[in-house]
């Protein structure tokens, strides 16, 4: 059996989960699912970025402890994952002492040993919200960073240590060019290679205990120093298959099949974490899939306009199996898409209740009518689905399945089984029992809930059931 492992970015435990956390969950989800349905052995991967410095600063506004502040926010979104039926199987804390902290002090350890580890003094501007030293060029006319306009960045002056990452400019450029590393849209990796090429620094790895407030991994043989949150975090997707503490696991799960990350923080992922294995001579991710992000009611999300919204507010009022339905069908993951619950809503009526519920409860109706008996249904994918899942275009795999259904929709009014009998009747509804199947079974990665119970009806003796979705 092939193993297929996958991770989504870890988040930062901050604050409570917002809409766009929902999204890349789902996302993620839906791959591992279909991969699993096609006979794969599946790890999925999350965990929680606790080792940052907006940690330590939000706890502090809290008047909590950091490590009571981190544990609170990280099952909330340990919490948000189960009502949105994603089941990761591994969940890392970047505060695990057991596994995580003595993984990342041996990465930390592997770069030392390949001499790319050295100490200096730096000033420079530092983005609290990023966790990351910028040039004044790389800001914008304001002096703020792109991905936290409005937060003064903080001036910075230490001695900690550095990685050489210019060292594998070019070693990082080749593996990106020839697909070695392959990333996902064509429009992200030009972007990246544009930015190798136009030359990299190297960069700080560690923080001082007075800045960090003592909190995070311990730099080995440097107790004054604690590990750089990015350095640490990622080798989350390490630590959490066994590096440094289970090298059986590690050996059987790594490298990672597919990355899922949002395209703010696409520098971490494709240009620091490959440099840091490379320097540690360990294997490379071989998939970098970037999604773009949520606007809300047309607007970025910021707390500053106070439009960053909760996913646990759709899923209350639409159910789980809604919410997937918007984030995978009506936005495309290669351009920003804009939520609202008006959109949530007309969706939810027009494609769910109109759509995929009326049609499953009519034939349902008919079926139990007339004594219909289900048999095993193929399983089968699209061909199309099978094409636009490889691609990341979920909302193009899900229009495959809504085709489904408006055909078996039109194949029913041209019909007319409520003027049918006999045997004539029964072939027609055996034949529309077969389609809902097939719709039932296609849906699985995507609206896993409604794909069970619409799998459980239309098998054996059929009747009736509840509305799949009940107009609102």
């Amino acid at each position: 059996m092939n193993k297929f492992y996958i991770h989504c970015a870890i988040p930062y435990v901050n604050a409570k989960p917002h809409i766009g956390h929902a999204l890349e969950f789902i996302q993620t989800d839906t791959i591992a699912r279909y991969h699993r349905l096609l006979g794969e052995e599946i790890l999925m991967l999350s965990g929680s970025d606790e080792n940052a410095l907006k940690n330590v600063q939000a706890a502090e506004e809290a008047g909590e402890d950091v490590q009571t502040f981190v544990d609170k926010n990280a099952k909330l979104f340990q919490d948000l994952a189960e009502k949105l039926n994603v089941n990761f199987d591994v969940f890392q804390k970047g505060s695990d002492k057991k596994h995580h902290h003595p993984s990342a002090q041996k990465l930390w350890q592997l770069c030392e040993s390949a001499g790319d580890i050295y100490k200096k003094s730096y000033k420079g501007l530092y983005c609290v919200g990023c966790e990351l030293f910028y040039s004044p060029d790389e800001l914008d006319e304001k002096g703020e960073c792109f991905e936290h306009p409005g937060k003064k960045l903080e001036e910075v002056e230490e001695e900690n240590y550095f990685f050489k990452l210019s060292k594998y400019q070019d070693k990082l450029i080749t593996i990106i060019e020839s697909g070695e590393y392959e990333i996902i849209p064509e429009s992200r990796k030009h972007e990246v290679l544009s930015f190798l090429k136009s030359g990299l620094q190297d960069i700080s790895i560690s923080r001082t205990n007075k800045r960090t407030k003592n909190w995070g991994v311990p730099v080995p043989g440097d107790p004054s120093q604690r590990i750089y949150v990015w350095f640490d975090a990622l080798n989350i997707y390490q630590s959490g298959v066994g590096f440094g503490w289970g090298d059986k696991k590690y050996q059987k799960w790594w490298p990672a099949d597919l990355q899922v990350i949002g395209k703010g923080i696409i520098r971490f992922h494709a240009i620091y974490w490959p440099a840091f294995l490379l320097s540690a001579k360990l294997k490379l991710p071989k998939k970098l899939f970037v999604h773009e992000y949520f606007t809300v009611d047309g607007q970025k999300m910021s707390k500053t306009l106070g439009n960053v919204y909760d996913p646990n507010i759709a899923i209350k009022k639409f159910g789980s199996d809604a919410l997937r339905y918007f984030c995978l069908a009506k936005i495309s993951p290669f351009q920003d898409g804009d939520f609202s619950e008006e959109k949530l809503k007309e969706a939810y009526n027009a494609d769910l209740a109109n759509g995929l519920g009326n049609l499953v409860s009519r034939i349902a109706k008919l079926c139990e009518q007339n004594n219909i008996q289900a048999t095993d249904g193929s399983n089968v994918w699209c061909a199309d689905l099978e094409k636009y899942m490889g691609e990341f275009k979920f909302n193009e795999a899900i229009a495959v399945i809504w085709e489904l259904i408006a055909e078996a929709d039109k194949k029913i009014n041209q019909e007319k089984p409520w003027e049918l009998s006999g045997e004539k009747l029964k072939a027609v509804l055996l034949d529309y029992v077969k389609r809902i199947q097939a719709i039932g079974y296609n849906l699985q990665p995507f609206l896993p809930e409604t794909a069970e119970i619409i799998l459980k009806q239309f098998s054996g003796p059929i009747k009736s059931g509840l509305p799949l979705f009940p107009r609102i």
